[in-house]
């Protein structure tokens, strides 16, 4: 069954302030303030506002790319690399390319943190399409979408966003085979619906 389906450029203008992107199951919502475009794709950067009590849909790996938190209006717990620890409002955190790593809020107060990602290579794209599902409940009640839309994830995101090992080595070797069979099926890993058409084209890709 498709996932999603096409939309008119118009309704596809999300990760602004007035449409942030909003993931209802883990509390999370996304503006984003220097897209790749703004900074000749040397880095991304958003804001990330957690819920009282929202977490990450799982924990995670960016391949090739360091992040960086300024965080900002509660405390929120990192366990990075497998070090748990309470960071409060004007800590800064930064987690290098390849490191294991997750957050949440376990405070009464909306966390609104200040997120960069170095390089930006397709990360809004990700987070679009991710949040979008998410909005559409086409996730599960850890917030994940199921398993041939994640392995069509998995593939075309391998750069960006990984689960940590084994899970990720299981993950990656799966969605070899299975991307392409979600793919025949209509799942996609970019969505007009979420990000818009691409320039130049009149279809998102298949």
């Amino acid at each position: 069954m498709k996932t999603g389906s096409d939309a008119s450029p118009e309704v596809a203008a999300f990760g602004t302030e007035d449409r942030p992107l909003v993931h209802p199951v883990t509390g999370e919502r996304i503006v984003f303030r220097k897209r790749a475009r703004d900074t000749g794709a040397e880095f991304m950067e958003m804001t990330l506002y957690m819920a009282p009590g929202g977490f990450l849909a799982a924990p995670h790996i960016h391949p090739e790319q360091e992040e960086r938190f300024e965080i900002g209006g509660a405390e929120l717990i990192f366990r990075v690399g497998g070090v748990e620890r309470l960071h409060k409002p004007g800590d800064v955190v930064v987690v290098p390319a390849g490191t294991p790593h997750a957050w949440w809020n376990p405070s009464q107060t909306e966390a609104a943190t200040l997120i960069r990602f170095t390089p930006a290579l397709d990360t809004e794209t990700f987070f679009e399409t991710f949040f979008g599902l998410a909005a559409d409940r086409k996730v599960n009640a850890k917030g994940l979408p199921g398993p041939l839309q994640m392995a069509v994830l998995a593939r075309a995101y391998r750069r960006e966003m990984r689960l940590p090992p084994p899970q990720g080595w299981v993950l990656a070797a799966l969605a070899i085979p299975m991307a392409p069979i979600g793919r025949r099926l209509g799942y996609r890993a970019r969505y007009e619906r979420y990000s818009g058409p691409l320039p130049g084209v009149d279809k998102a890709p298949s």
